[in-house]
């Protein structure tokens, strides 16, 4: 089993960046696929972006291309979601997820296996 704990939510101003943690237990992140999912108020729950478990693939929801950066610190066993020149638009819930096998899609919610309980991000205008 992987538990999934999510971090570094908060309140910010339109134009600021954040850095949003993952950390897991149970098992290293390093043989798993990991994605950021995020919901807003209202919404469906949506794909931000993901990491193949080799590291050597990193995937974006075209909304936050160029803007948000997803990696991985092995040692740490953490995933990290880089959030710059935030928009009010990126208001949700944010959401961590594993997938030990990636069978349809990395942005399809259905492939993953573990999920955290999430993290808010607020951005003011």
């Amino acid at each position: 089993q992987v538990q999934l704990v999510e971090s570094g939510g908060g309140l910010v101003q339109a134009g600021d960046s954040l850095r949003l943690s993952c950390a897991a237990s149970g098992r290293s992140l390093s043989v798993l696929n990991m994605g950021w999912f995020r919901q807003a108020p209202g919404k469906e729950r949506d794909f931000v972006a993901a990491l193949r478990w080799t590291g050597a693939s990193t995937y974006y929801a075209d909304s936050v291309e160029a803007r948000f950066t997803i990696s991985r610190d092995n040692a740490k066993n953490t995933v990290y979601l880089q959030m710059n020149s935030l928009k009010p638009e990126d208001t949700a819930v944010y959401y961590c997820a594993a997938a030990n096998l990636i069978r349809r899609s990395y942005a399809d919610q259905l492939d993953y296996d573990y999920w955290g309980q999430g993290t808010q991000v607020t951005v003011s205008s």
